[in-house]
């Protein structure tokens, strides 16, 4: 379903046509010549050969027509993407000089926690202090923060390095973050569909997507979890292969196996299972994941015994390898969340920190043995939880999940009027606006409902990863329509999107073997979708960014009434 590079052997040019349909009347039998004098009155012309690619990719052939050629292809294109990822990402990364949204939470947090090794409470007026360099301000009392520390510790690091005060330090760590979550997606591109092609334009879609870029310039946390959570994803695709092979191994001579082995030497489940527990100690819905591509891992070890031909495959998979799964991935995740909150175990200060032993909840009777930490980290655990499960304050950017894949709600993160002589002596403003750029958006939706269907009929194993990524991502939030929840929480699952637009439009350009009419369409067809996506992206930039713009510019971007 992909389009491989290269897909075909290159069409030979038109002399090379004429040559070979020559040698071909040379080499005819004379029997068949004297056959066809016989039954027609004149010889038959030569069928002429069917001209297949397009002029475009002759010349790209031409192009990559020696190996030091290719290889810097190979690497080039996704350099290239990278680096223009890095560009819309990291100019003018620390304006606006402010607190932004949900930073208020997170900066701080962050910081206190790079000094204290945990999250702190602060002054009344901290973000105007904060905002104005006062930042060693924090108290030392613990404060009730609502995700695990990783993710501020990766923030706090970035502050350390540029200096608390500078904004730029702010974001730098989430700014990087999305830079290297569109190489990924390059890469893993690359990988599902074999073509360098379709790998380059995934990642530049994600490069120039607003949602994504908006999400890698402010400082809060979702886009550090969709890193972790698409490099778990890219272990399991790696993992793929490396346990067929594995299995495939194992039964070699073995005609009379039943079940097959167990396989528990497979180091990319064992990647998944750190990327997994990383996404999961930024933010909990990185579970999801763990989850849904636990069983995902069980189902392909299933089809993979019964391609092999074990009659006991589904008992095999689910009895026999499907528990060392779970131990390869489980103990390994949970281990590595509980790295995290080192800071919280090795001081006093953190929130409920002696919860026990200073409001007399220690456990007693069979787990009393329990250590007090434990306990209280426990009772923070479940404050948590139910924080999370009850949250439904009114907001006025809250999104009903179900709306998410149509952009119905996006979140302004940032609004700011500014001197109207910097707009030309009309009412100025700066924004940003967390919103996916529409016709990339729209497109992809679209082009996951298709791939659904497409998973139905034809059962690739290629639109199965791609989809599972959706609904470890995306179905878990369907449970949660009654809280309040946001449209910028979809840069968990957008390079799953941006994957599956990628495999629609590889199937849209076909391959070099189809006929040079319909190929020179399909690559002018996407060519200009490509070239809309572009400037769209364009128009929108100035609110994802924050540039000064006039009222009546801003305006021209509620494309929806509900995205005012």
């Amino acid at each position: 379903m992909s389009t491989e590079e290269p897909t075909t052997a290159p069409s030979p040019p038109p002399d090379a046509h004429e040559a070979q349909d020559a040698r071909a009347a040379a080499d005819a039998p004379a029997a068949a010549v004297a056959t066809a004098a016989d039954t027609t009155d004149a010889p038959a012309e030569p069928a002429l050969p069917v001209r297949t690619g397009s002029r475009l990719d002759d010349w790209w052939l031409r192009l990559l027509a020696t190996p030091a050629r290719e290889r810097a292809w190979r690497w080039g294109g996704p350099i290239a993407v990278t680096l223009l990822a890095a560009v819309l990402r990291l100019v003018n990364l620390g304006h606006p000089h402010s607190l932004v949204f949900d930073e208020t939470f997170y900066v701080k947090d962050a910081w206190a926690t790079w000094n204290l090794g945990y999250e702190a409470t602060w002054p009344a007026d901290a973000d105007t202090r904060f905002n104005a360099g006062e930042t060693d301000i924090f108290q030392t009392m613990g404060s009730f923060a609502v995700h695990p520390p990783l993710g501020k510790w990766i923030i706090g690091a970035g502050m350390e390095l540029f200096g608390p005060g500078d904004s730029t330090g702010w974001r730098i760590s989430v700014a990087v973050a999305g830079i290297l979550l569109v190489l990924l997606t390059t890469l893993i591109a690359v990988k599902l569909t074999r073509s360098t092609l379709l790998g380059v334009i995934a990642g530049f879609l994600l490069a120039i997507d607003g949602h994504a870029i908006v999400m890698s310039r402010v400082g809060i946390l979702d886009g550090l979890s969709s890193l972790f959570l698409l490099l778990g994803f890219g272990a399991v695709l790696l993992d793929r292969a490396w346990h067929e092979r594995r299995l495939a191994a194992a039964l070699n001579g073995k005609e009379n196996a039943t079940w097959g082995p167990a396989i528990w030497w497979r180091p990319w489940v064992l990647a998944a299972a750190v990327a997994f527990g990383a996404a999961s100690s930024v933010k909990w819905s990185g579970l999801y994941f763990l989850a849904a591509f636990g069983v995902y891992l069980i189902v392909v070890d299933a089809l993979a015994r019964r391609r092999l031909g074990l009659p006991f495959w589904f008992s095999a998979a689910v009895l026999k390898q499907g528990p060392v799964t779970a131990i390869l991935l489980v103990p390994l995740a949970v281990v590595t969340y509980l790295t995290t909150w080192i800071g919280w175990f090795a001081t006093t200060g953190g929130m409920y920190r002696t919860w026990a032993q200073t409001s007399g909840g220690e456990w007693t009777g069979a787990l009393s043995w329990v250590p007090l930490a434990v306990q209280n980290f426990w009772h923070l655990e479940v404050a948590i939880y139910q924080y999370h499960v009850g949250e439904n304050s009114p907001h006025p950017y809250a999104a009903n999940p179900l709306t998410w894949l149509f952009l119905i709600r996006p979140t302004q993160m940032y609004v700011a009027q500014v001197d109207d002589s910097v707009c030309g002596g009309t009412t100025c403003y700066e924004n940003i606006t967390s919103i996916a750029n529409p016709i990339i958006w729209w497109c992809a939706t679209a082009a996951l409902f298709y791939l659904v269907y497409r998973l139905v009929r034809r059962r690739e194993w290629q639109v199965g990863l791609v989809l599972m990524g959706m609904v470890a991502g995306y179905l878990p939030w369907l449970m949660y329509t009654g809280r309040t929840v946001f449209q910028f929480y979809t840069i968990a699952f957008e390079p799953y999107m941006i994957l599956g637009l990628t495999m629609v439009i590889g199937l849209a350009l076909g391959s070099r073997a189809d006929p040079r009419p319909q190929r020179t369409r399909a690559l002018a067809i996407v060519g200009a979708f490509l070239v809309i996506c572009v400037l769209v992206s364009a128009w929108f930039y100035p609110v994802w960014v924050g540039m000064p713009v006039p009222a009546w510019f801003l305006s021209l971007h509620y494309w929806l009434p509900s995205w005012r």
